[in-house]
């Protein structure tokens, strides 16, 4: 089974074109699967994947996690079925009970304003942080994909940025003139101040390489602390911030939809509930018979 198993993630990798990322995920999850198999000792069917279910509800996990992980297993055994290794497919009617829509938490445009204002330092490490955060507000984008930006990535002169998302699917998102001004000004007075060890990134790190996702991480934390916003405020916050006020302030839920790299609308439609929320709690805090 661990052969198919390396097949499939080849499968994934080259033929789907996973990011490496999700790839060691279905290989984590998978992996774990089998060695629960495994200690069962019992032969890989319907029954045992409801077990392995239950196991991993009894352990801790949430609705959330076990559905990813279904999610893989599922993947994984529709590939061997088209490949003609199996007959049965185990998962084929196994389902999770619904999860609670949760909403994404965004900040506020005034908390959104004060923390990408934040960074008052000299230097050319201030210059790169006053880049960073404004582009991850300006775009929507995802950590990785804005740590994943080369320098010609960002075409000044139509104002958009060019970037990677999942499946490899590249898109074009817009951006605002601040967003641009600071990317400029940390190019010229920034960028080749660090050692130039990576000479396409975007963003570079104190020794001069690609910032990492931790990295980016970090910077942020770092505003977060000194501007005083929500202490749980992360990268993809910015981006829930970003969709929020787009729609907040009347842009269309398609148009959105394209510039977060959502390939189902149904995604992206989570963000009207959020503003529809925030009206609900505006109208009872000013209505004098709310």
């Amino acid at each position: 089974m661990l052969d198919q198993v390396k097949d499939f993630l080849y499968f994934i990798r080259v033929e789907r074109g996973y990011s490496g990322n999700t790839a060691s995920a279905y290989e984590h999850d998978l992996l774990q699967f089998f060695q629960y198999a495994k200690k069962k000792n019992e032969t890989v069917d319907r029954q045992l994947v409801k077990n392995y279910l239950e196991h991993l509800y009894d352990h801790g996990f949430s609705v959330s996690s076990a559905e990813r992980k279904l999610a893989c297993l599922k993947s994984f055994f529709h590939y061997l079925i088209r490949e003609g290794r199996i007959n049965d497919d185990p998962t084929s009617d196994i389902k999770l009970p619904k999860k609670a829509k949760r909403l994404p938490k965004a900040l506020s445009i005034s908390e959104t304003i004060k923390l990408i204002s934040s960074p008052r330092e000299k230097g050319f490490m201030a210059i790169r942080n006053i880049a960073l955060m404004e582009l991850l507000y300006a775009s929507g984008m995802r950590a990785s994909e804005v740590v994943s930006l080369n320098i010609n990535d960002i075409n000044f002169s139509v104002a958009f940025v060019k970037c990677v998302g999942k499946g490899s699917k590249e898109r074009i998102v817009p951006l605002n003139q601040i967003a641009l001004k600071a990317i400029k000004e940390y190019l010229e007075q920034g960028h080749h101040k660090f050692p130039q060890h990576d000479k396409e990134a975007l963003f570079l790190d104190k020794n001069g390489q690609r910032l990492s996702r931790q990295g980016l991480w970090l910077v942020l934390k770092k505003y977060v602390k000194i501007s005083g916003v929500k202490e749980k405020t992360s990268p993809h916050t910015l981006r829930h911030s970003f969709a929020t006020h787009l729609l907040e302030k009347g842009a269309d839920l398609r148009s959105v939809q394209e510039m977060l790299g959502h390939a189902d609308i149904a995604t992206t439609q989570i963000y009207t509930s959020v503003s529809r929320e925030r009206l609900k709690r505006m109208y009872k805090k000013a209505h004098p018979r709310a």
